[in-house]
């Protein structure tokens, strides 16, 4: 199961990849910041996220019986263990 939140990824999902969650709030927590200060915010721009994490969960993929690549392992920022 892909999930949409790496928490999901947490709690039994397989896999999560997107933007960072923390990232986002900081962006926003930004423009929150500049708006207070008078900028108005058709003023603000239009930005995405440049931050992508990607979080396996080990244990689903072994329920699961799939055998994951170490390159893909590699790439992950985070491998869950243990999870439930």
């Amino acid at each position: 199961m892909y999930a949409d939140w790496w928490e999901w990824v947490e709690a039994g999902g397989l896999m999560f990849y997107g933007s960072s969650r923390a990232a986002l709030y900081r962006c926003a927590a930004h423009h929150v910041d500049r708006i207070l200060k008078g900028t108005r915010p058709a003023d603000l721009p239009v930005e995405q996220p440049t931050r992508c994490e990607f979080v396996i969960n080990l244990t689903t993929a072994e329920h699961l019986d799939l055998t994951l690549r170490p390159a893909l392992l590699r790439r992950a920022d985070e491998v869950l263990r243990h999870c439930q």
